[in-house]
């Protein structure tokens, strides 16, 4: 992120904005996380369903499809595994920027439109 010292010294309206868009990146990130995730589940079920086909003799028993099966399995353990933990980090930062942002919209003296003294 940005150094600590430019973040102090900058407009809180330019920081905001700033976080917005960062805000955004995360829960884009998040969303394809949560996309591959999806895929990884469907990955295990189908090698699952593979070796349970090929246990039960449905269909000719094949070392290259085992093999495969398997592998496919292991893939998506690790794909999902990994895109947990990328979208777990993700909405950890996503929280800490929603948080400096609320903190900075805080700081800033708004005024209400209503609120100007106007001449009769």
């Amino acid at each position: 992120m940005d150094d600590g010292a430019e973040i102090d010294t900058a407009d809180p309206r330019e920081q905001i904005a700033r976080l917005e868009e960062r805000i955004e990146q995360l829960a884009a990130k998040i969303e394809s996380c949560r996309k591959f995730a999806l895929a990884s589940r469907v990955t295990i079920a189908l090698g699952m369903l593979v070796l349970l086909v090929l246990l039960l003799g449905a269909i000719r028993f094949d070392s290259i499809v085992m093999s495969a099966s398997i592998a496919a399995v292991l893939a998506g353990i690790v794909g999902l595994g990994t895109n947990r933990s990328t979208a777990s980090e993700a909405a950890a930062q996503l929280a800490v920027a929603e948080a400096h942002r609320s903190e900075l919209i805080g700081r800033i003296e708004l005024r209400l439109v209503g609120d100007q003294d106007v001449a009769p």
